[in-house]
């Protein structure tokens, strides 16, 4: 039986998962002590696992008889000739195929998601304004799960043009029950923030917990339960890609998030004869389908198309031990490629503890104008730089090439005083969705009585120094004049 914790906030107050491991004094282990699953390490493999051992047929997928009757499924996420690297399938054995159901009917739309982000939408929004969003509130009425807790707040694209992205928040008081969704349009990058998901997948079973995230891919069906109660938490939803981790260039072979702490589940089967429904979201449309047996009766299967999570804390952060600070992509967790090769559809970043020791620098981030559409949430604790309204549960948005930048007292302050050594994000983890694509805001959120704006304001006593410096401005530039009139005359 997996141990219960003492102090629930036990993972968020350590420095990295290094500490866990009391310099070698205990036997070393993968997972948080209150974590009841066993899974599989690595990222990208072709992986294996059986319920009951001997029923993965050797040497072939598709026999004309698999062990116990059961019945051979493949699932295929890549073309079928794709090169060998991006070829994606997985091979299911199980007490029924998919195929064994009843038929679809549509859902009601749900008003508060979106999948069409085109700004011809009227549902969308466009804006170059920094908005910020406070907690979004839990519902205390009625039983509302994990997919009908779904709360789209902005994306890029289309699902049905293949390529494009969302991020939505999930607000639910209930856990999934005789019921499992999939996700038809893409994969599912699941960001609890408040309160543990047990997630019941195909493969297995994932515990994931505030501090960790799992990834649930295109096809792959799942139930969400909440061991905890009521939770709340992010998605990042991507179309037409897969994530991958991203390269480390001249870090090596180390470093950043190791393939080794990524976790699949192991195979669990149930076998039960009652009605069941599977909700299906294609073209950002709900359907719904019925039968009359649990969909999680695989008893083995083998591939490298397989949900995973990954704790957090294991990140391991670069950054400069001399001057200047490293361009934010050293908080890169996991990538997902674009068509274009030097602009990612989606970055999953995160700003977790860590050592901040360059000297001679400038502490606070840079004033910058970057590209990216950004997306910014806290998971737990504080974040330095931030106003009192971002908190655990809430987003801040800014758009491709709106400055961002300290306030002015900030910035005095930290171009006077030496930057001490000194610890960054102590206990606490903010994560940052961005993409090379604009972002449109949804009518939810748009709306939405939790939505603010930075204020400008703040920015206004930037003051300009420069001219302070007028007279010896003038001063060089004169001289620099006469040293070339003097050099032309010769």
């Amino acid at each position: 039986m997996p141990a219960t914790l003492d102090d629930p906030k036990e993972y968020q107050r350590i420095f990295h998962w290094a500490e866990t491991q009391k310099d070698g004094a205990v036997p070393s282990f993968a997972t948080r002590k209150n974590d009841p699953y066993e899974y599989q390490s690595g990222f990208d493999n072709s992986f294996a696992s059986e319920a009951v051992p001997g029923t993965i047929p050797q040497g072939q997928n598709s026999p004309r008889s698999v062990r116990f009757g059961l019945y051979a499924e493949q699932m295929t996420a890549s073309a079928f000739v794709a090169p060998r690297h991006l070829n994606k399938k997985a091979w299911l054995y199980r007490a029924r195929p998919a195929v064994a159901h009843q038929g679809f009917t549509d859902l009601p739309d749900n008003k508060d998601t979106e999948s069409n982000f085109l700004p011809l939408n009227p549902r969308v929004h466009v804006s170059p304004t920094q908005l910020a969003w406070l907690p979004f509130d839990i519902p205390t009425d009625g039983k509302v799960d994990f997919v009908s807790g779904l709360k789209t707040i902005a994306g890029s694209g289309d699902p049905t043009l293949r390529e494009g992205l969302a991020v939505h928040t999930f607000l639910a008081n209930a856990s999934m029950d005789k019921t499992a969704t999939v996700n038809s349009d893409g994969d599912y990058l699941i960001v609890p923030q408040q309160g543990a998901l047990d997630i019941q997948t195909e493969f297995g079973m994932l515990f994931v917990q505030p501090g960790e995230i799992c990834v649930i891919q295109r096809g792959q069906r799942f139930k969400v339960g909440l061991p905890d109660g009521p939770s709340r938490g992010y998605i990042l939803e991507i179309w037409g890609s897969n994530f991958q981790l991203p390269e480390l260039g001249p870090l090596g072979a180390n470093g950043l998030a190791n393939a080794r702490d990524f976790l699949h589940p192991v195979a669990k089967y149930e076998i039960k004869q009652e009605p069941w429904q599977i909700i299906y979201k294609l073209g950002g449309k709900f359907f719904k389908s019925t039968q009359n047996h649990s969909p999680f009766d695989v008893v083995a299967w083998h591939g490298n198309y397989v949900p995973y999570k990954y704790d957090l804390t294991k990140f391991v952060n670069v950054g400069s031990i001399s001057v200047d600070h490293i361009d934010p992509s050293i908080f890169c967790v996991l990538t997902a490629p674009s068509r274009d090769p030097s602009a990612p559809l989606a970055d999953f970043l995160i700003f977790s503890p860590r050592w901040d020791v360059a000297s001679h620098t400038y502490r606070p981030p840079y004033y910058h104008r970057n590209a990216a559409s950004e997306l910014m949430g806290l998971i737990y604790g504080e974040y330095g730089g931030r106003s009192d309204s971002f908190q655990p549960g809430g987003v801040s948005f800014e758009c491709g090439f709106v400055p961002h930048g300290v306030a002015y007292e900030e910035f005095k302050a930290a171009s006077e005083a030496p930057p001490p050594e000194m610890r960054i994000s102590k206990d606490a983890v903010a994560f940052m969705m961005e993409s090379s694509r604009p972002f449109t805001i949804t009518d939810w959120a748009w709306t939405s009585g939790k939505k603010h704006e930075h204020e400008p304001k703040m920015w206004d006593n930037l003051v300009d120094n420069f001219s302070k410096h007028k007279d010896e401005v003038d001063r060089i530039l004169a001289e620099g004049v006469k040293k070339i009139g003097l050099a032309n005359g010769k």
